[in-house]
């Protein structure tokens, strides 16, 4: 009952806060400490939703348009539009780590994995919490059959957001499989 109270306590200050763009949302601090604890279920699911929303809000609004822009072709699965969105995104606001990671996925989705992974980079550079850049990164390397790399960054991103079953899953399979040794 008391966790609750806190987290019902956490979103009602978020609310009334005056909103903080991006990546650097003074929220973001206690979310991910709240993430940490021992939350369970519904608790947890709504702590990462809400800092996936921190994340994405930008105040520019042409930077935010281009999000929206973006997100919306993503989701009709028009990756080239996604794309000039981001990159339009990313030029007019190369601090916003959400636009970076938003194209790492376009380009993950279109198989450039060099150019996935450099926007990962420089998305970890600007908010090294980033566990869906962590599981992106990590999804790349299990592609290529890297499993010792897809191991190291599932495990950084699960040890952000202990919540994600699904990189667990990653994380079990990919440690039953041998890890070749190198040359």
């Amino acid at each position: 009952m008391k966790r609750c109270l806190i987290i019902a306590a956490l979103f009602a200050a978020l609310l009334a806060a005056p909103l903080r763009a991006d990546q650097n949302a003074p929220v973001l601090d206690e979310l991910f400490a709240l993430l940490k604890s021992d939350l369970k279920g519904a608790a947890a699911v709504a702590v990462t939703r809400e800092i996936w929303s921190a994340w994405l809000q930008h105040d520019n609004r042409e930077v935010g348009a281009l999000m929206d822009a973006g997100m919306r072709d993503m989701r009709a699965a028009r990756w080239r539009d996604a794309l000039g969105s981001f990159d339009a995104a990313v030029d007019l606001a190369p601090d916003f780590a959400e636009a970076w990671n938003k194209r790492a996925t376009v380009h993950y989705m279109l198989g450039d994995f060099p150019a996935s992974s450099a926007d990962v980079v420089e998305t970890l550079r600007l908010e090294p919490r980033h566990f869906g850049a962590l599981v992106g990164q990590g999804m790349m390397h299990m592609q290529q059959r890297n499993a010792a790399q897809a191991l190291l960054y599932f495990r950084r991103a699960l040890a952000v957001n202990p919540h994600m079953d699904n990189v667990r899953r990653y994380i079990e399979r990919l440690s039953q499989e041998p890890i070749p040794k190198p040359i």
